[in-house]
């Protein structure tokens, strides 16, 4: 195999059969360059990957990211497959090498970063949360650190966002008109603008994206044992966000045909809520 491209002294590029291959060994690249051959002997670890987009961000990761990070992630990612049964996207190579040198470097300097998803993540994904608290032991096993809880969300939103990448063009395109959509009964119902730039409206609108990739995997159908207590206190306690959260259920029905739960309902309006009655608070605190 000839080297294609130098990521490190330690990374090269190559390709075989037309397959891109990233080739990891210690020293393998050392005096190296493109069109010489790889030396077998040193291969430690091979990675095949789909998209010649993907090398090249990979590459560009790894000339200021150590490839140990790599390894670890490609240890994550093997147990993730083996474990969820949806297709991951090659560019979870990058943004879990990338997320996982960040988050250590973190954990080293006694920095922790709470994870404002992690309940809906618990709720909502639980086969990816526990992939991800494996993941952990798998950090643990081959750093010596014990990452947080908070960490395990993280990860478990990188492995969903692999997924989502994964779902098309087409499905992305809906879901984008979704949440616009969405947004839009929002602002209608309230009779109000919402502040873009807020934290609130970031976590709305996340909230929104996985929603609507929910529906469209058919995972917001009915509970088997939906938790109808906290159904009617959130119908009760928040009236006029519950009534909001109706008319974004008529919608998705009228629109796209898909039935939208009882959970779905509950954390809808605890979100809409939140991101309606702090735009009110920061009005009249301005006014």
């Amino acid at each position: 195999m000839d080297i294609k491209k130098v990521l490190n002294n330690n990374v090269v590029l190559t390709e075989n059969d037309n397959q891109e291959l990233v080739v990891m060994g210690k020293g393998l690249a050392f005096q190296k360059k493109v069109g010489d051959l790889v030396d077998s002997s040193k291969i430690e670890k091979t990675f095949v990957l789909e998209s010649d987009d993907v090398s090249d961000k990979l590459a560009e990761l790894l000339s200021d990211v150590s490839e140990k990070y790599l390894q670890l992630s490609d240890k994550i990612i093997s147990y993730a497959k083996s474990r969820l049964s949806t297709k991951l996207d090659d560019f979870l190579y990058v943004a879990l090498t990338d997320h996982l040198s960040f988050a250590i470097t973190r954990h080293k300097q006694g920095m922790q970063l709470k994870n404002p998803l992690l309940w809906e993540i618990r709720k909502f994904y639980k086969q990816e949360y526990e992939v991800a608290r494996h993941a952990l032991d798998i950090i643990e096993e081959d750093t010596g650190y014990r990452l947080e809880n908070d960490e395990a969300g993280s990860i478990a939103l990188h492995l969903l966002n692999s997924q989502i990448s994964g779902e098309g063009l087409e499905s992305m395109v809906l879901a984008t008109e979704m949440v616009n959509d969405i947004l839009n009964i929002v602002k209608y119902h309230f009779g109000m603008e919402l502040d873009e730039g807020s934290i609130n409206y970031e976590r709305f609108l996340t909230h929104l994206r996985f929603f609507s990739f929910r529906l469209m995997k058919e995972e917001g159908q009915e509970a088997d044992n939906p938790d109808d207590f906290l159904y009617d206190q959130v119908k009760w306690k928040y009236k006029e966000a519950f009534q909001c959260s109706e008319k974004i259920a008529v919608y998705i029905e009228k629109a796209h045909n898909w039935r939208v739960s009882k959970d779905e309902k509950v954390y809808l309006t605890l979100h809409v809520h939140r991101v309606a009655n702090r735009h009110q608070l920061n009005n009249k605190t301005s006014n």
